[in-house]
């Protein structure tokens, strides 16, 4: 196919968020994608936040032949082995309680069904959630989500209230450098009160922002959290996507609190690539909905193949002890960002932990001005240069998501390193 067809062809995709990188992948492996012209390009974003293992791992690869071979997908009446050994390899994994398991597809859908299953065991419909949020663009997830993609498209669903982000660096309960969590969670949560038609049902949260910034919640926020919403009579859930197997340091990155939650979700890293999601929550909560005759027939619900694979990726995830991996590599590569904060004044703030860092570009560190034109130019550049370290976002250019695999190397972390180096002294402002 000629440069011009391809082209045309290219132009039939419709964009979903914005414009496409001018760079076409034609495969990837490791931490690296290659692009049509034979270009190595580091993956600091882990594909879309997902690819904990790299590409290509030769055993996922393996299990996917197999399957696809033998046992791909079945009517969702049915369960199979590979459904019931990765249900319970999850929760052998998880702390006592956390049980039963939902396996979907994606992370919208996971937090779909815990939406669904908190109305039910509850009663209520009221859904908290963070102003920073994201958790998805089908309904109840989209309506749970403020991080972007609001506008355009009519009313969302009824009854989502909102929570302050607790975002140290930017929150206006930061008074002289010294951040009052506490008084922004009270006045929050006096907030709700206010609004709520008293049929509260779930509080829906990210340990760690990622869309909205690589926000990470101070510690005691979670446990704080949890006890309000139970004090209201409502269900803690906490959506794991980019945070759960390994990432943070710890395996599922609720752990770090000593909380656990009413609902877990995870997705993107449970599939290290592919598309899998599960929704667990404990034995009580599900005979309940059970009782009440609680749906959610979808087409890929306990498909065998992705669920073989996710009973891989928990085998790795322990195996290789990738969580204490990542909390290693992790300080090693936010020791060599702070090392550029040290050089670029263009550089704000660093945070995050684990594997899951964010670079927050601005261009005053006094007046904290967003840097996001700056940040668009330096993604640009890092992409050109090889590395892949955020492809920027209208709403997200001025912080850089570093998420690579947790099978990463020191000399590919310096390397993108070297690039983003590279990069802020070409696009930025000294």
């Amino acid at each position: 196919m000629n440069n011009s067809n391809r082209g045309q062809k290219r132009d039939q995709v419709f964009r979903y968020g914005g414009d496409f990188a001018e760079q076409r992948i034609v495969r990837a492996n490791g931490s690296y994608i290659y692009d049509s012209d034979g270009r190595a390009i580091l993956d600091f974003t882990s594909g879309q936040m997902s690819g904990i293992l790299g590409h290509g791992h030769p055993e996922i690869v393996a299990v996917v032949q197999e399957m696809a071979a033998n046992l791909d997908h079945l009517h969702s009446g049915f369960l199979s082995d590979p459904v019931i050994e990765f249900a319970g390899a999850l929760v052998d994994m998880l702390p006592p309680g956390l049980d039963r398991v939902l396996p979907l597809s994606t992370g919208g859908e996971s937090n779909e069904a815990a939406l669904r299953i908190a109305k039910t065991y509850t009663g209520g419909f009221e859904v908290v959630a963070f102003d920073r949020s994201w958790h998805g663009v089908t309904g109840g997830a989209a309506a749970a989500t403020y991080s972007g993609g609001r506008r355009g498209h009519g009313p969302t669903l009824p009854g989502i209230l909102t929570l302050p982000t607790p975002h140290a660096y930017r929150s206006p309960f930061n008074r002289e450098g010294g951040y009052d969590w506490r008084a922004e969670f009270e006045f929050g949560w006096d907030m709700i009160d206010r609004q709520s038609t008293g049929q509260l049902a779930a509080v829906i949260i990210e340990p760690i922002l990622s869309s909205g910034g690589i926000i990470e919640l101070p510690e005691g926020y979670m446990a704080a959290l949890q006890k309000k919403a139970h004090e209201r009579g409502m269900l803690l859930i906490v959506d794991e996507a980019q945070t759960g197997m390994g990432r943070t340091g710890h395996n599922f990155a609720f752990e770090r609190d000593g909380v656990v939650p009413d609902i877990l979700n995870l997705s993107k890293t449970l599939g290290a690539g592919l598309p899998l999601s599960a929704t667990i929550t404990t034995a009580a909560i599900e005979q309940d909905c059970h009782d009440k005759g609680f749906l959610f027939y979808t087409t890929h619900a306990a498909d065998p193949l992705p669920a073989a694979v996710g009973q891989k990726v928990v085998e790795i995830v322990i195996r290789d002890r990738l969580a204490d991996r990542a909390r290693e590599l992790g300080d090693y590569l936010k020791s060599q960002l702070h090392d550029l904060q040290q050089r670029h004044a263009l550089i704000g703030d660093i945070r995050g932990r684990g594997l899951l860092l964010g670079v927050e570009l601005v261009t005053d560190r006094q007046t904290k001005a967003p840097a996001s034109e700056a940040g668009a130019a330096i993604s640009r550049r890092c992409l050109e240069l090889g590395a892949c370290l955020n492809i920027s976002r209208r709403a997200m250019a001025g912080v850089f998501r570093l998420a690579p695999p947790l099978t990463v190397s020191r000399d590919e972390i310096d390397s993108a390193v070297a690039i983003l180096d590279q990069a802020l002294s070409e696009c930025g402002t000294q």
